[in-house]
């Protein structure tokens, strides 16, 4: 079984393709652009499921079938998209008997996504509406991140830019803001829901206890066991350490 990915973002994939491989299927192939994905459709076979991410850095992945449409050369594989954008814009992927996962992708939703997949039989033929799925997404943007928190001081609310946040952590079962001005505040919060609402390009989770911004990076040293230990310029209460099987995601997102 030929499985594709195409996803913008090269960790984002990674991530994917473990949690695809965990299932029983073998991912292939990983593609992330609308321009490299052409070029591999036009000199391969075209695979029985791709993972197909809506926005890509060149375009829209709708462009890729577009392609193939115009030369008579339809592209038939299953798709499962995997996509940021909200609930609205999905129910038009259900009219047209297409999968979806929202992202952050939560593993159950996969597992029911891959068992749905493996249903259908090889032979059946996948039809997709682009055009009709395209109309729900005119114009369309570049997701809204969170671009700041209120916190609870009292009985008062103190409003914290995104800019102002050193690291995210949890402890205790509660989740903190750490600030750059080296103040600490509970927010109403879990890291995962925090994770899903901020930008991945400016912040990532290192580990299930902290998630940091690129900007507050001061020093990456080599730790032990394979791991990197992140140094931020006023957070000094715990190590912050990059999980081992994180390492070569964050490698990846610092660029």
């Amino acid at each position: 079984m030929n499985i594709l990915i195409i996803e913008d973002e090269k960790p984002a994939a990674r991530l994917l393709q473990r949690k695809v491989e965990k299932l029983g299927l073998q991912v292939n192939t990983m593609l992330h652009s609308v321009e490299e994905a052409i070029v591999w459709f036009q000199n391969n076979t075209h695979p029985d499921l791709i993972f197909l991410d809506i926005q890509l850095s060149d375009g829209l992945s709708f462009e890729i079938f577009e392609y193939f449409d115009k030369a008579q050369q339809h592209i038939k594989s299953a798709v499962i998209f995997t996509t940021a954008y909200d609930e609205y814009a999905l129910r038009a992927f259900k009219l047209n008997s297409i999968d979806y996962l929202l992202k952050p992708i939560d593993e159950e939703d996969l597992e029911v996504a891959v068992n749905k997949f493996k249903a259908r039989t090889q032979s059946q033929n996948i039809s997709l509406d682009f055009e009709a799925i395209k109309r729900m997404l005119v114009n369309p943007v570049e997701k809204e991140y969170k671009k700041r928190f209120s916190v609870k001081i009292g009985q008062q609310l103190k409003v914290i830019s995104i800019d102002e946040v050193e690291c995210f952590y949890s402890e205790n079962k509660g989740t903190y803001i750490h600030t750059l001005d080296n103040r600490d505040y509970l927010i109403d919060s879990t890291l995962e829901v925090v994770e899903a609402e901020i930008n991945p390009k400016e912040f990532y989770r290192v580990s299930r206890k902290f998630i940091v911004p690129l900007k507050a990076v001061k020093e990456i040293q080599v730790y032990s066991n394979s791991r990197l230990k992140i140094i931020l310029p006023t957070y000094k209460d715990d190590e912050v350490i990059v999980a081992r099987e994180r390492v070569g995601d964050f490698k990846e997102w610092i660029g």
